[in-house]
């Protein structure tokens, strides 16, 4: 499994079998579409008017399975959400024997029943931008807190080129926050298994694609 990052909360998993890309909003932000018409898209809050192409379009819970990769969709409360609202979805992927959680712009409470249904995750990308669009620092780090995962992949932080509708606090900020050294600062992450990964917690940086 590979991970690619494109700034905002879009991420690109490219398995064996399949490429799933993650909330696929660059364009909006001043930047290019990520996803091909082949790829599997996630989106963590509902689409409302766009009509994104792709083999498989998910944007709300349930249980998916295509080209070897498994889905499974978690209603959250959105960050934004009023207390009874779930207008979001975490989705854990499961392919080449890696367990990765998407988390989004939840709100950081997460539920004794919602922690169960993601189960164990190996690799969690969880935003970190703050400023009341997103996760901050503190919620990243009860996420976090709740789900044990080996790895930890930030996203919404600033970065170049691209305008986000709520600006963000940049990289060395939201480190400073976390209380975290990055492991690695790496273009592309190369995942083989979860047997071959560290026990211990590592936050790895992955650098935006051009």
């Amino acid at each position: 499994m590979e991970l690619q990052y494109y700034g905002g909360n879009c991420i690109k998993v490219i398995t064996k079998k399949a490429t799933v890309v993650i909330d696929d909003n660059i364009k909006e932000l001043g930047g290019s579409d990520v996803a091909k018409p082949s790829d599997i898209q996630l989106f963590t809050t509902r689409l409302t008017g766009s009509s994104p192409k792709g083999s498989l379009i998910i944007d709300g819970p349930g249980e998916y399975e295509a080209s070897n990769v498994s889905i499974s969709g978690v209603a959250a409360r959105a960050h934004v959400d009023e207390t009874d609202m779930k207008n979001a979805t975490i989705y854990k992927i499961v392919a080449d024997n890696i367990r990765l959680a998407i988390i989004g712009h939840v709100y950081p409470d997460l539920k004794e029943a919602q922690l169960e249904a993601i189960g164990i995750v190996d690799v969690l990308i969880v935003p970190v931008g703050g400023h009341g669009f997103t996760l901050d620092t503190v919620g990243a780090l009860k996420v976090i807190k709740q789900i044990e995962p080996k790895i930890i992949i930030p996203t919404q932080y600033e970065v170049k080129g691209l305008a986000y509708p709520v600006p963000a606090i940049s990289l060395e900020e939201s480190l400073k926050g976390l209380v975290m050294e990055p492991k690695d600062i790496v273009s592309k992450l190369k995942l083989k298994s979860s047997d071959m990964l560290s026990e211990q917690m590592q936050l790895i940086v992955l650098e935006k694609q051009k």
